[in-house]
């Protein structure tokens, strides 16, 4: 008897589990003429990057990469490909021409050779992040994951800050030490060669390559303990600065504004694309100017950027989240939003692409993380609190 009681256990647990996965889903929206469908189940999903085959590589909270096999068709179980000696496996990118999947922990950038057949491969450290101290006057990293992307040979590799915006005691500045934090470095794909491409971000979760200019956008989380609503959280494209790019934290925020006395915001950058504070930006991806795949999307969104919100801890006077999880869509034309920054109104930039992980002031079914525009055109994001992978593409008639 005590065995089935426990066999039974197992089958109650497993029974809600799959309800609350079905309602994370059916609480979701998008827009009319598209179909949103949860096609694997994943704790703490993170990052995702599209393979040429119609695959899907889903990084984790943890130590394992997942791919989704055919998640452009039936989408079977979620294949572990790699347990990495390291945690945080979050960060993932694809070199197409050199056949080999990256990936970012912790304190590592390492390389998987991807044979095509869908099984395990040795993975290897090709490179330390976050080697050096925290930033004198802290206790601790504030932030541990590692995003990486590839671009024209290139490796970009983003570590956040160890603090959030000052010291303790909060009368100074945070000022890192490793150049590694707060940070974008660029490298050679075996891991050589890396220099600094931008300083003084915070945490730029979101690396995205736009395939048809192949420039390289990122997506910041902003510091907290601003002025409520501030700073306002971005995305901004990193190629079009050619020296190393200064964006500014914690001192200057937003378009060059100081939030240090006497600090001089004159040369950082302001960025193109503004969502509102508390954001929490993860996951970026352009769609295809030019698709040709079985579920290619309109024309509106097509060289378009979206972008997924995961929504931070911050609350209204009410107690209500301040900010709610959602997956955004920008229209852009080549590397520039149609619509330009209104640096009073953080909001006429972008729409909802997907929506209702949030109901009410403070329930939330889900908190979406990557974001991948697979080889037929569907669009793939994920979750990390509902630990899922969805699918998007339009209906078919």
């Amino acid at each position: 008897m005590r065995v089935a009681f426990f066999n039974l256990a197992l089958l109650v647990a497993a029974v809600a589990a799959c309800d609350a996965r079905e309602s994370a889903a059916s609480a979701l929206h998008v827009p009319a003429g598209f179909v949103l469908q949860r096609i694997a189940d994943i704790d703490g999903a993170r990052e995702l990057a599209a393979l040429p085959n119609g695959d899907v590589i889903v990084g984790t909270r943890g130590s394992d990469v997942y791919i989704v096999a055919d998640a452009e068709g039936a989408a079977p179980r979620p294949i572990r490909i790699a347990t990495l000696d390291d945690d945080r496996a979050s960060g993932v990118a694809f070199a197409a021409d050199r056949n080999e999947i990256y990936v970012g922990t912790t304190h590592h950038v390492w390389v998987i050779p991807y044979r095509g057949d869908r099984t395990s491969s040795q993975p290897r450290a090709i490179a330390d992040v976050r080697g050096g101290s925290v930033a004198p006057g802290t206790d601790g990293d504030e932030h541990l994951t590692t995003s990486v992307a590839y671009a024209d040979g290139m490796l970009y590799v983003s570590a956040g800050s160890s603090c959030n915006a000052t010291m303790d005691g909060g009368d100074q500045p945070c000022a890192e030490v490793d150049p590694t934090r707060a940070a974008i470095s660029v490298m050679r794909p075996d891991g050589s060669g890396s220099t600094l491409r931008a300083r003084r971000i915070r945490n730029a979760v979101a690396l995205a390559v736009n395939p048809q200019t192949h420039a390289v956008w990122i997506g910041d989380a902003g510091q907290d303990g601003l002025p409520f609503g501030h700073p306002y959280e971005f995305l901004d494209d990193l190629s079009a600065h050619p020296a190393v790019a200064d964006y500014g934290w914690p001192e200057c925020e937003e378009n060059r504004h100081a939030y240090w006395g006497g600090a001089d915001c004159a040369k950082t950058v302001a960025p193109l694309v503004e969502l509102p504070a508390y954001s929490t930006i993860l996951g970026a991806a352009f769609y295809p100017a030019h698709p040709t795949g079985t579920y290619a999307f309109p024309q509106e969104y097509r060289g378009g950027l979206f972008a997924t919100a995961h929504g931070s801890w911050h609350r209204t006077r009410v107690g209500c989240y301040a900010a709610q999880p959602r997956l955004v869509f920008v229209p852009m034309n080549g590397d520039r939003p149609t619509k330009a920054v209104n640096w009073n109104d953080p909001t006429t930039q972008w729409t909802d692409f997907v929506s209702g992980f949030q109901g009410g002031c403070t329930f939330r079914t889900g908190r979406p993380t990557g974001i991948a525009i697979g080889s037929q055109g569907s669009l793939f994001f994920s979750d990390d609190a509902a630990g899922g992978v969805y699918r998007v593409r339009p209906l078919r008639s």
